[in-house]
This record gives structure tokens, sequence and C-alpha cells, in this order.
């Protein structure tokens, strides 16, 4: 099976990070956002992915070159020469998805879940129609645009864009299978898969959904980064709790690097993710953080609801609740 990931946006939401590397590249949970995605796929079969890459594509070049090794699988890029939104990457990708004549997943990389890629190639072949797409339930379903589907198959009837009153709270939650003959649908110019060719399959009666179980969430800016991040950490409490970290000052659900060194009397967690080679001096408290690769956190400081950039330095007694902090920078208490 193939897969074509959107990986083409400059993850203006995410900055300062997303200046020095692209966004597929930032580390979530202690592994970049791409390989969460590459490993799931990689289970379930697929041998052949696709990246729709734009910016700083080098960088995602060079790295894809590394995992192409370790995980056993083809990785090609498709380089968009003008943005083409979420559709036109299927057209220019034309030839390499459509090689062999099967159903190929296509997914956001802005996406974080227990992607159910067996179950929906599943699902799709069952119903025989042309789309697939994995729907997730919210409980303000008027601040999104919402699929409305038959209960029993799954049919999609039609998408409501943020509706006045009640129609269903279920939306897209990024992640699609397509049989072959989508691509004859899409032009190779930016379009949009959601508004321009969605609603005609489900006209055609050729698009359907299926409800994702678990935790999803789209990670693209930095407050639902971290909470994106709790519910991983909490996912893997239930799934794989030998992968967390525990002993004295631990509270709830910590991920630390084995390369990472905590110094005493510190209080870390609940909801904390520590990169590779990060220090943590003396009597710190973090809670609800992420801190990348390299950082180091002096001593007595406390940060809350934050994400602490590559190589950056924490002064002593800091008190920082800053959602974002950027790449070798230095916070000094005021």
């Amino acid at each position: 099976m193939r897969a074509l990931i959107l990986v083409g946006g400059f993850g203006t939401r995410l900055r300062p990070l997303t200046l020095s590397r692209p966004k597929p590249l930032v580390e979530f949970c202690n592994k970049a956002l791409l390989l969460h995605q590459l490993e799931a796929l990689r289970q379930a079969g697929v041998s052949h992915v696709v990246l729709a890459v734009s910016y700083m594509s080098e960088a995602l070049g060079a790295a894809m070159r590394e995992q192409e090794q370790r995980l056993g699988i083809r990785i090609s890029l498709s380089h968009e020469k003008e943005p083409l939104g979420t559709a036109g990457p299927l057209a220019l990708a034309r030839d390499l998805l459509a090689e062999g004549g099967e159903p190929f997943f296509v997914l956001n990389s802005d996406v974080i879940c227990e992607f159910p890629f067996a179950a929906l190639a599943h699902f799709h072949r069952q119903h025989g129609g042309e789309g697939s797409l994995v729907v997730t339930r919210v409980e303000e379903p008027a601040k999104y645009g919402v699929v409305v589907s038959e209960a029993d198959t799954g049919r999609i009837c039609r998408f409501v864009e943020k509706p006045r009153v009640f129609v269903s709270n279920k939306i897209n939650a990024g992640l699609y299978i397509f049989s072959p003959g989508i691509l004859q649908r899409i032009q190779l110019r930016p379009t949009s898969i959601e508004k321009e060719i969605f609603p005609a399959m489900a006209q055609e009666g050729q698009l359907y959904a299926m409800e994702l179980q678990g935790f999803w969430m789209d990670i693209g800016q930095p407050k639902d980064f971290l909470t994106g991040m709790c519910m991983y950490l909490q996912a893997l409490r239930a799934q794989h709790p030998e992968k967390l970290h525990s002993g004295p000052g631990v509270v709830g659900n910590v991920l630390v690097d084995p390369s990472a060194k905590i110094g005493a009397n510190c209080v870390i967690g609940p909801n904390v993710t520590i990169g590779a080679g990060v220090v943590v001096e003396d009597g710190v408290r973090i809670k609800r953080c992420t801190v990348l690769k390299g950082a180091r956190i002096r001593s007595h400081s406390w940060l809350e609801s934050c994400i602490v950039g590559w190589s950056c330095s924490v002064g002593q007694w800091v008190r920082m609740w800053v959602p974002l902090w950027g790449t070798e920078a230095q916070l000094l208490p005021s």
C-alpha cells in the first residue's frame, strides 16, 4: 500500500520553532511528529510513503533518507512549486499514488492520535465506495464544520459548516483512504479537498465516515500541542506504562529521554516531556511542558504550560508560563 502525507505548510503557528526546521520534524513526545505517522503506516502494511513538500524540503529529504533505511520503506518527495491546497498534491503525485491500482492513505501532518490505519483500510474495502475519512466527536460542534452520515453504514450525506442547530458532533479528523478513481476528480491546481472534492463525492454516495476510537488532536499551534501531549501521555499510561518515567519527585505522566539529567529535589509533572540531553538542575518545578533537546533549566525555576525550544537556557529562579520559547534562547529572571 501507499500513503501521501501533506507536509508542505510553513508551520507559522509554531514559530519560532519552525523557523529553523520544518514542523513535521519538531519532536512531539520525544519523537518527530512525522515519525509517529510513518511508524503507524508501516505497521499497517504501507511500503511507500509520498511526502508532499514545499517549505524546507531539503531538511525533510535528508531526515527521510535515514528513516528509509531504519523503517525499511520507500519515501518519496513530491515538490510543490506553488501551494496546491489539500487536494492539488494528490494530482501532483498522481503517478506514484496510482501504481498498482490499490487504495492509498492521505493524512494531514498536524494530526496525532492512535492511528487506525488497518481498521480504516478494512472499513474502506467493506463498503466499496471511492473514499473513506475518519471522524472524531467534539464537545462544541458549532466551532467546526461537521460531518453528517448514516448511522448504520457510515455513508456521508452532507457537510455543515459551523451549524447553529445540532446536526452532528463529528468532524473530519484529517485521515483518509481513497481508491485510485478519486485522482480523476482532481486537477493540478490549488484545490481544497474538503470544500471542492468531498461534497461532490458525498452527493454521489461515494464517501463514507469511520468514527475514531480514542484521543485525537490537531497539534499545529502551541496550546493544542500541549493538549495533545497530555492525551498522548495518558494513552501511553494505559497501553505502555513502562515507557513513562517514575521515581522521587515524579508526579503523574512524565516521559524522559534516557540521556536527560534531572537534579535533586525537583518536582516533575504531571504531563511533562523532557527530551534528549536536557539538563534540569536542582529544585526545579515543571508541569504540563515539553522541554526539547539540549535545553538547560537552571536551579529553582518554575515552568508551566510551555514549550522550551532546542538548546534554550532558562535561568535560575525564573517563573515561566509563556506558551512557546524559541531555539537557543536565554530567559533570565526579571
